[in-house]
């Protein structure tokens, strides 16, 4: 979502432009959004994350673009081909997204397993989300893998549950909306009869060599900022407002007889319905007149065309691009 649609002063501003710009089009989605005030689960850069039940990656990948590339974004997921297919369109977003050189990206990284059996020496995360529904019995476990501070979201006992470490054994707890999950699978003992546990990533260190290529790509962008500014005076640009095509419908006229008698439904004909006339024409003249409100430009990748046009050998530039498609 562009920054000037994906803001707003408050969230019930935020909602409104996102119906205005066509991404929420459902009521049911409208009143989701509204019930979760966006403040209450915001994400900084540098935080750390953990999805229990990542399933396709989609929610992962997500929270990466915004926890930049000095966070942690840590996934589990039950079945083993659900996590390749994960990693296959995490794959997919790397090489193809121009949205990918927009950000700063923490990659997730995904372990198989039962989020309900994560090794007790696991770190603590800043934010924890879990999209299966989880039973009163393992409310307890799921509090205690956040750090002080931090916030979990999960659907506990039919109910969008907030839940905030305030302490080291103080919670505030919030329900938020009333949802209807697919609850968490319970464990299975092996035949030793020990669970399996799951051994999250360990929080690794960035090699000298990424932090550069971090770093020489935000100074790239700064450069792309400012010669923004110097051409558009703030280096914002408004969202452009495209109009939509106004689309008539014929009338319905329904004739009912009750009884022993017939039932009719009839569509009046094209010619009979007078507002259709002139429909195409009158498109055509729509487009005529604002061709470029019709049509919107195609989005330009200024990082990629920065990087390419620097003095330097094919294959650092590659490196810079995270060797990525075009």
């Amino acid at each position: 979502m562009g920054g000037a649609v994906s803001a707003g002063e408050d969230n019930d501003e935020l909602i409104d432009n996102l119906k205005e710009a066509q991404y929420i089009r459902t009521e049911l989605v409208e009143q989701a959004f509204r019930a979760i005030d966006r403040a209450d689960y915001y994400l900084q850069p540098g935080l750390s994350f953990l999805n229990l039940g990542s399933g396709t990656g989609y929610l992962s990948s997500m929270v990466g673009l915004i926890l930049g590339p000095f966070g942690v974004n840590h996934g589990v997921e039950l079945h083993p081909d659900v996590i390749e297919y994960a990693k296959q369109k995490l794959d997919f977003f790397i090489r193809t997204s121009d949205s990918f050189d927009k950000f700063d990206f923490c990659e997730p990284s995904f372990v198989p397993g039962n989020c309900l059996e994560l090794s007790p020496d696991c770190s603590q995360y800043d934010r924890v989300y879990c999209g299966a529904g989880v039973q009163k019995e393992h409310e307890d476990y799921m509090k205690s893998l956040l750090k002080v501070g931090g916030i979990l979201v999960m659907p506990l006992e039919e109910k969008l549950t907030k839940i905030t470490r305030t302490g080291p054994s103080a919670w505030e707890t919030k329900k938020i909306l009333a949802v209807s999950f697919a609850p968490l699978v319970q464990p299975r003992r092996s035949e030793s009869g020990k669970s399996r546990l799951v051994q999250l990533p360990p929080l690794a260190v960035r090699s000298l060599q990424d932090l550069a290529r971090i770093a020489i790509r935000g100074a790239i962008k700064k450069v792309i900022h400012q010669e923004a500014v110097s051409r558009n005076g703030d280096g914002l640009k408004a969202t452009p407002r495209f109009k939509r095509r106004r689309v008539r419908r014929r009338r319905m006229e329904t004739i009912v007889f009750l009884d022993k008698e017939v039932f009719a439904s009839r569509i009046s004909n094209p010619s009979e319905d007078n507002s259709c006339e002139g429909l195409g024409e009158e498109q055509r003249e729509e487009e005529e007149q604002n061709p470029a409100e019709m049509k919107p430009e195609p989005p330009v990748n200024f990082l990629r065309e920065k990087v390419l046009s620097l003095p330097l050998p094919d294959p650092l530039k590659y490196y810079l691009l995270y060797y990525r498609d075009k």
